[in-house]
């Protein structure tokens, strides 16, 4: 293995910054409790079984005489890194939808104060965002999207898009990425909505009570009843949630083969 490696080094190091760049910018992978030797370890095997199937001719004409010194090299590390960042970007904007509508639940429900941090995202979350994403996670590593995302989706990107390349295509990736966040939140929303539409008519007639008798004080007990309502709705559409979630990553990743496709020329 090392000496296979060696003979190809500067190519199998590009396959490697990808992977790499993949792999800490992935919502499991980039957490901080991950160890980093795990992750350098796991990006060496990626770009080991990677680095012999792909076309390195492209590659060649700038790695020269002086090999990984030269700064044409270097130039071309920092755009594979940047494929990689973009690629994990897109999934983290697939997970940000399922916590954006925890959050917009989590405000509904009067639960918006309960955030801490969050793992996954790495950022203050609320507790129903964080249920989201975490379900999300076990849905993605139950459906096999790990192991399509790194034999399919990352060895396609070999062969459609590279550092040399993405200079002619930045308008079609900056597209690609609008396109992306505006899909998150109306992913959000579609997953919110039933649960917000419900406590929303809640919130309305207890408004409307309050107003007729006010002895009977219900807004104090409105917070606990849109919790209980909110659960048991989630509870009941949970199987309908986990095919959306599904779906979701079903168009995300034929979004994304579609790019690299329009970039290659339909090949």
């Amino acid at each position: 293995m090392l000496d296979s490696i060696l003979l190809k080094a500067p190519v199998y190091l590009i396959v490697f910054v990808r992977c790499f760049a993949l792999i800490m910018t992935l919502p499991m992978f980039s957490m901080r409790s991950a160890s980093r030797i795990a992750k350098v370890a796991i990006a060496g095997y990626m770009a080991f079984f990677i680095y012999g199937s792909i076309d390195a001719s492209v590659y060649e004409p700038y790695i020269g005489q002086e090999g990984v010194s030269s700064m044409l090299y270097v130039l071309l590390l920092a755009g594979e890194a940047l494929i990689g960042i973009l690629m994990g970007f897109f999934i983290s904007i697939i997970f940000a939808a399922f916590s954006s509508a925890g959050q917009f639940l989590a405000f509904q429900m009067g639960l918006s104060a309960a955030s801490s941090y969050d793992a996954l995202s790495q950022v203050e979350n609320p507790l129903m965002g964080q249920f989201f994403n975490l379900v999300a996670m076990l849905v993605f590593m139950q459906t096999h999207w790990f192991q399509k995302l790194f034999l399919g989706g990352l060895v396609t990107s070999f062969s459609s898009l590279n550092a040399l390349s993405i200079a002619t295509v930045n308008e079609k990736l900056a597209r690609f990425m609008i396109k992306g966040l505006t899909g998150l939140f109306s992913d959000a929303l579609v997953i919110a909505l039933p649960v917000m539409g419900t406590l929303f008519l809640i919130t309305v007639c207890t408004g409307l009570l309050t107003k007729a008798a006010p002895q009977m004080n219900l807004l104090s007990e409105g917070f606990p009843i849109m919790i209980l309502v909110a659960f048991t709705i989630i509870a009941i559409a949970m199987p309908s949630i986990i095919d959306f979630f599904v779906r979701s990553f079903n168009k995300g990743f034929a979004d994304l083969e579609n790019l690299f496709t329009s970039i290659s020329g339909g090949v």
